[in-house]
């Protein structure tokens, strides 16, 4: 294990150490990330560690895409234990830039992304997400200019968003998503599972039940409606107050109608007491 990742905090630090490996012609995988690090985010390191020569971990708690009703003051923050998690992983550099490095005095421009970004799932939801999303990770790529970038499948639609908008704007980079890391009992790993008290941590699990038990159906050759019906019956009577439990294609996140319409993913957000957790799984 090396004694610890470089931790720039600056453009100009970021950009002489990300000069210093491209000599050796390495070549360089990032991960974006708000902190508060967890088994699923150790996962998309190590995937990043089989893709590239090097690794880039970028931690910033992005205020563009908090709304003011959001917990952006609030979000866990655990700097001393990420960096000994990155440490462990052999990470080669942190990106730890401060909200006026990231957005100084005057900054004016902003990514709008269309197509994924206005699927009608979280978007109808939190309008303002994808573009914070957009426009940070467009800074994170322009940056850190990495090869590839390692986003989690959780959240699905961000990928899509994140994918798309490295295509269109021919910035370089492969966006590669990495599958859902989850405790034993299905609950996927996010940050904002702390926020869970006891009882609600129990509950939580059945957003994994549910989707099981739909995409089971649906493979059965049940149609679609009812199918999904169960599902968001089982999420309701919970306890949970559901935002969306919806069956889309996979990769254009558009609405089907047949098990035929092409490879599908079920996605669902949705709030237990006062904290909101999305998931979404293959059928």
């Amino acid at each position: 294990m090396s004694a610890g990742p470089l931790i720039a905090r600056t453009v100009p630090t970021l950009r002489r150490a990300l000069d210093n490996l491209r000599k050796r012609n390495a070549t360089v995988a990032l991960v974006p990330t708000m902190g508060a690090l967890h088994d699923g985010h150790v996962s998309l390191v190590r995937l990043a560690k089989r893709r590239a020569g090097r690794v880039v971990v970028s931690i910033f708690v992005n205020p563009t895409q908090f709304a003011p009703t959001e917990d952006f003051g609030a979000y866990p923050r655990t700097w001393k234990a990420d960096i000994a998690r990155l440490a462990a992983e052999d990470v080669d550099i942190v990106w730890h830039p401060g909200v006026k490095a990231m957005y100084p005095e005057g900054f004016a421009t902003r990514i709008v992304p269309e197509g994924p970004a206005l699927a009608g799932l979280e978007d109808r939801f939190r309008p303002h997400f994808f573009g914070g999303v957009a426009t940070v990770v467009g800074k994170l790529f322009t940056q850190c200019r990495p090869d590839v970038a390692i986003f989690g499948e959780k959240d699905f639609q961000q990928l899509r968003v994140v994918a798309q908008m490295a295509r269109d704007l021919d910035l370089g980079v492969k966006v590669i998503g990495s599958r859902t890391v989850r405790e034993r009992d299905g609950l996927a790993m996010s940050s904002r599972n702390v926020y869970l008290s006891a009882d609600e941590r129990q509950t939580a699990t059945m957003l994994f039940r549910a989707m099981k038990e739909s995409a089971g159906r649906i493979r059965a050759g049940e149609p679609i409606a009812p199918a999904m019906a169960r599902g968001a019956e089982m999420i309701k009577a919970a306890g949970f107050a559901l935002d969306y439990f919806e069956l889309r294609h996979a990769e254009m996140l558009v609405p089907v109608t047949s098990s035929g319409d092409g490879p599908l993913r079920i996605l669902v957000a949705a709030k237990l007491g006062t904290t909101r957790l999305i998931d979404n799984i293959a059928v």
